[in-house]
Order: C-alpha cells, then sequence, then structure tokens
C-alpha cells in the first residue's frame, strides 16, 4: 500500500484540483494522503478534509516537510508529490509494478502543461534515468525501509534536496525512471518568462555542482525571482 506525502505552501487554491486528480486516477492502491502545510493554512486544512486526506502541520522547508510526513506515514511505500504536479493515470498500480520489480526506488518522467518549445524540450529529457535530468517535480516514490535507511532528506537543504537525496538512494539500490508521463505546472515560467527561468534554474544546479552553500544558493535564487 502507498502514502502520499504533499508538502504544501500557500497552495489552498490548487490542492483541491490535485487531490481530486488523485482520486480520479488511481485504481485504489494507495490508502492515505498526508498534505503537509507550513502555513496551518484554514482552507487547505478544509479542503484535504473535504478528500479524506489526513493534515500535519511542519515548519517550512519542503526536506522538514516530507520528512514529517514519513514519520507518520501508515504504509511501506511512501510517495512524495508536489501540489502542482498531476501523476499519470492508474500512477499507484506503476509504483507498486515497479516496487516489486528490481527497484527500491524511482519516478515518472514529466512533461509541463504548456507547449512552449523550450518546456517540451526540457521535460523530454527526464525520460533518461541519470541523475542530471532529476528533480522534484517527477515526484518519487520509495521503500519506506530505503527511505529509513539513508535518513530521509537532507534537512540541511532548503534548494535541490530532491537532487541531494537522489544520489543516496542510488548508492543502496536501483533507482528507475518509470515511462509514463506525469504532467507539471508551468506557472512559474509564466510569471517570469521560460528562457529566463531556464537560465536561473541552470545557475542555481551549476553553483550546486561548485559546491556553493545552500544559503548562497537559495539567497540567490529568490533575488532573482523578487521573493
Amino acid at each position: 500500500m502507498i502514502s502520499i506525502i504533499i508538502p504544501t505552501y500557500n497552495e489552498a487554491e490548487n490542492i483541491g484540483v490535485l487531490l481530486s486528480h488523485i482520486q480520479e486516477c488511481s485504481t485504489g492502491i494507495y490508502t492515505e494522503v498526508i498534505v503537509v502545510d507550513a502555513t496551518n493554512c484554514g482552507i487547505t486544512k478544509e479542503v484535504a478534509a473535504q478528500y479524506d486526506a489526513r493534515f500535519l502541520v511542519s515548519e517550512k522547508g519542503r526536506a522538514r516537510q516530507m520528512n514529517a510526513g514519513a514519520k507518520i506515514a501508515a504504509h511501506d511505500i511512501l510517495y512524495f508529490l508536489h501540489a502542482d504536479s498531476y501523476p499519470p493515470k492508474n500512477f499507484d498500480q506503476l509504483i507498486e509494478s515497479s516496487i516489486n520489480g528490481n527497484t527500491i526506488a524511482g519516478c515518472f518522467y514529466m512533461g509541463f502543461d504548456s507547449k512552449h518549445p523550450v518546456l517540451r524540450t526540457s521535460g523530454w529529457f527526464t525520460r533518461f534515468n541519470n541523475n542530471w535530468c532529476r528533480g522534484g517535480d517527477q515526484s518519487l516514490f520509495i521503500k519506506r525501509e530505503a527511505f529509513n535507511q539513508i535518513g530521509g532528506f537532507n534537512e540541511e537543504y532548503t534548494i535541490l534536496e530532491d537532487n541531494e537525496i537522489i544520489p543516496r538512494i542510488r548508492s543502496i539500490g536501483n533507482f528507475t525512471v518509470v515511462q509514463r508521463k506525469l504532467i507539471t505546472s508551468a506557472r512559474r515560467y509564466e510569471a517570469h518568462g521560460v528562457f529566463r527561468l531556464q537560465l536561473i534554474h541552470a545557475c542555481v544546479h551549476m553553483g550546486y555542482r561548485l559546491g556553493f552553500s545552500q544559503q548562497s544558493l537559495l539567497n540567490f535564487y529568490k533575488k532573482q525571482l523578487g521573493e
């Protein structure tokens, strides 16, 4: 059985759409959804309750929020999903089949809800199983035993926490990319410009590879986006 963990921050307007999508696209293998909110938003809590999702308040930070959700999860497969990413039809069956195979973790490849050629190209590359093409928007499923073995998400990471965890997963077992498309929102690209945001992301990833601190990467990212 699968526990779905969704970290949220100012997602009151979107969480209902995702929870409805999960119900429509599931085969019923998952039995719980845990919404881990960093703002204790009453509207988010109410919407979660409407879809029989558990609601948890956590300190802000996706790594912290996802770890908090994992601690109270009831099942042996954990599925971490961003609030603006929509998994494919029968996603839970696909996850279970992958875990029952020779793998301990994996994700789906990704497409944007946009026809912009740059975003279509960027999404196309995520079908390849290498660390350079991974990101949290693709979601992440993992055996609880493996998640506990590697110590979960690194809470010192305030950015790129999803990229940091993948090499640690690969160090103890097989990681797979399920060849079905997950759709993620292009809202940030629409707000800040596709080419500009792609360049910002490239700079952040390069800085990460060069060993820049988490705080410096986060400061750069927020400054560029005016946050």
